[in-house]
């Protein structure tokens, strides 16, 4: 098996069970998590914020849960198989176009940066207690990916 081959595929077992491998690494993230749970912000507006994150990340763990969590909570398909192309579709609010914006400007941080344009517009939809728990939100399912990607976490993992 050439590596090319070995990199694409799947087990049923990441590289490292980081959840287990260090006792420090889970409460830490739990409660991040938490924050952001009890943020105030609309659940399905975290949803779609950690789906286009995790699209944009590439993390089949998380993209995997979201979507099925999303849709167990209402979320159309439709809405959710084009968030790849939000900018394209008229199927999300203002509300839900300005956190997609900031989400990609975020997660995206090293290749373009975050112009005014973009926080002007999260702005003008989110207080400002609301703008940074975005964007602590945005800072969370970054990190879930970095850690699911990192191990290569395969969707539906369950140890």
């Amino acid at each position: 098996m050439n590596t090319i081959e070995s990199e694409t595929m799947t087990t049923n077992q990441p590289r490292l069970n980081y959840r287990t491998a260090s006792p420090v690494v889970m409460p830490a993230m739990l409660g991040l998590q938490q924050a952001v749970n009890n943020s105030g912000l609309e659940k399905s507006l975290l949803e779609l914020v950690k789906l286009r994150t995790s699209l944009i990340n590439r993390c089949a763990f998380c993209i995997d849960m979201h979507f099925r969590e999303a849709k167990a909570d209402g979320e159309t398909e439709q809405r959710l198989l084009l968030l790849s192309a939000w900018e394209e579709v008229d199927l999300y609010t203002p509300r839900e176009r300005a956190a997609l914006r900031w989400t990609d400007a975020l997660t995206r941080l090293s290749q373009d940066g975050v112009s005014d344009e973009t926080f002007e517009a999260a702005h003008a939809e989110f207080s400002d207690a609301e703008l940074a728990a975005l964007t602590l939100a945005i800072v969370a399912i970054n990190g879930w990916n970095r850690f699911s990607v990192g191990f290569r976490v395969p969707p539906g993992f369950r140890g």
